[in-house]
C-alpha cells in the first residue's frame, strides 16, 4: 500500500472542537440575546403561550396525588379539630346545665323568701323595639329620632336601652315619632350605682359629647378604674340594675376637693340601628299616701277625736 493513500486524520475519539470557554462565551450571548429580543420584540410569547397550553393538562395531572395527599392531611386535621371542638363543647354544656340547675334553684329559692317576707313581687315593664331614624340636626347635642311616638305608646321619660346598656332618654314625644337624648349629651343627667361598692352617686354627659363624667365625688371616695355603674333605680324612671357605663379614668386633684372621674358608656350610641323603649319605672309604682293635716296628727284637736 502506498503511504500517500493512508488516512491521516485522527479518530473521532480524539478530535477536538471549541474550548470549553469558547462554548459557554457563546452560549452565554445567545440567552442574552434571546432575552432581550423576546423582552423587546416578544419573540417566544407566542412559544410559551403554545407550551403553556400544551403543559396544562399534564401539570394538572401531576398535581392530583399532590392534592390527594394535602387533602387526606387536611381532612384527618379537620377531623381531629372536630373531635376536640365536640368534646370543649360538651364540657360546656355540661357546666351551663349545672349552672341551669343552679339558677332554678336559686330561683325557687328567691320566690320562697319574697313568700315568707311578704315581699313586692318585682316590677315587670312593657317594653317595644324601635329602629333609629336618623340623628337630630343640632349639631351642639347628642340626639336621635327613633320610628315610635305617641301612637304607638311611647312616653315621655321613657328610658331607650340596646342589647349592650342604657343609651339615653325619650325628651320629646310626636305622634309618629320621638326624640331620644343620649347619656353623652351634655344635659343628659341620671343616677346610678356602683355595682362595686355600692355606692349610689349621678352621672353626667361631657361637654362636646366627649363620653360621660361623674361630679360631686369627693376627691377621696373610692372609686377606681374599671368600676362598673348601673341604675339605681331609685329615680322611679329606670329599672334597676341596667348597665350604664365604666370607669375609665380617675383624677384626684389636690386643690380641688372633688375627683374628676371619666366614664364611658356600655352601650355606644354610635352606629346603633335597633332599640327598645321601657316603659317608665315609676307608672307601675304604688301612688305615694296622701299627707296628713298637722291638725289631725296633734292630739287634743277636732280632727284627731274624729
Amino acid at each position: 500500500m502506498a503511504i500517500g493513500t493512508i488516512d491521516r486524520t485522527p479518530p473521532p475519539f480524539f478530535r477536538q472542537g471549541p474550548s470549553a470557554l469558547t462554548k459557554l462565551i457563546l452560549c452565554s450571548a445567545l440567552a442574552l440575546f434571546l432575552m432581550v429580543a423576546d423582552n423587546r420584540f416578544t419573540l417566544a410569547a407566542q412559544l410559551r403561550a403554545v407550551l403553556a397550553t400544551a403543559l396544562y393538562y399534564p401539570q394538572q395531572a401531576l398535581l392530583v396525588p399532590v392534592q390527594a395527599l394535602q387533602g387526606a392531611g387536611d381532612y384527618g386535621l379537620g377531623l381531629k379539630h372536630a373531635i376536640t371542638n365536640e368534646e370543649a363543647a360538651r364540657r360546656d354544656l355540661a357546666r351551663q346545665a349545672e349552672r341551669a340547675l343552679r339558677v332554678e334553684q336559686l330561683l325557687a329559692e328567691n320566690a320562697r323568701l319574697r313568700a315568707l317576707l311578704e315581699l313586692r313581687a318585682g316590677l315587670t315593664v312593657r317594653t317595644q323595639a324601635a329602629q333609629v331614624l336618623f340623628e337630630a340636626p343640632d349639631p351642639y347635642s347628642r340626639k336621635v329620632i327613633i320610628d315610635r311616638g305617641a301612637t304607638q305608646g311611647v312616653l315621655l321619660a321613657s328610658p331607650v336601652i340596646n342589647e349592650s346598656g342604657v343609651l339615653g332618654q325619650v325628651t320629646r314625644v310626636y305622634p309618629l315619632s320621638s326624640e331620644v337624648t343620649l347619656l353623652t349629651d351634655q344635659d343628659a343627667a341620671m343616677p346610678v350605682l356602683n355595682t362595686r361598692t355600692q355606692v349610689r352617686s349621678a352621672v353626667f354627659g361631657a361637654a362636646a359629647g366627649a363620653g360621660m363624667e361623674m361630679r360631686f365625688m369627693a376627691g377621696n371616695a373610692d372609686v377606681q378604674v374599671g368600676d362598673l355603674l348601673t341604675t339605681s333605680g331609685v329615680d322611679g324612671v329606670y329599672p334597676p340594675g341596667l348597665p350604664v357605663a365604666k370607669v375609665v379614668g380617675v383624677d384626684r386633684r389636690l386643690e380641688s376637693g372633688f375627683a374628676r372621674i371619666r366614664l364611658t358608656p356600655i352601650a355606644q350610641p354610635d352606629g346603633v340601628r335597633h332599640v327598645i323603649v321601657i316603659e317608665p319605672v315609676g307608672l307601675q309604682l304604688p301612688p305615694r299616701p296622701e299627707p296628713v293635716a298637722e291638725d289631725t296628727k296633734r292630739p287634743g284637736k277636732k280632727g284627731a277625736r274624729k
